[in-house]
């Protein structure tokens, strides 16, 4: 019999002002975002090793009309064993279902950003 525990996933912009029931904060891009300090931001923890690579991030370019290949390619490369982004994304799952997790992006769209396809990822 298999027991499965659903996750409390939320995907925010690290802009939004920080709320009592954000659970753990956790950064999610690559780059830290401009003009957030790190006190503003109140993070968990900043999981840049489970974003998308670079050369993916700089294909896609935040397109809507390429969200869809962007989130088939990003979650190829989250399942790359052995590899950073691999080992980032098993910790950020214990980190899920440890408690509510609040997963943060600095892009302008976060519906169309990496936190999306990690939030989808983290819930199935």
């Amino acid at each position: 019999m298999t027991v499965t525990t659903a996750v409390d996933v939320r995907v925010r912009r690290v802009y939004e002002d920080p709320r009592e029931d954000d659970g753990a904060r956790i950064l999610v891009d690559r780059l830290w975002p401009r003009g957030v300090s790190k006190a503003r931001a109140r993070l968990e923890e900043w999981m840049k090793e489970v974003a998308p690579t670079p050369e993916l991030r700089t294909w896609y370019a935040h397109d809507p009309a390429k969200f869809a290949e962007f989130s088939a390619r990003y979650r190829a490369e989250l399942e790359l064993a052995d590899t950073p982004q691999a080992h980032a994304l098993e910790l950020l799952r214990a980190q899920a279902h440890a408690g509510r997790v609040t997963l943060l992006t600095a892009t302008r769209d976060a519906a169309i950003s990496e936190a999306v396809v990690l939030a989808e990822l983290l819930r199935e």
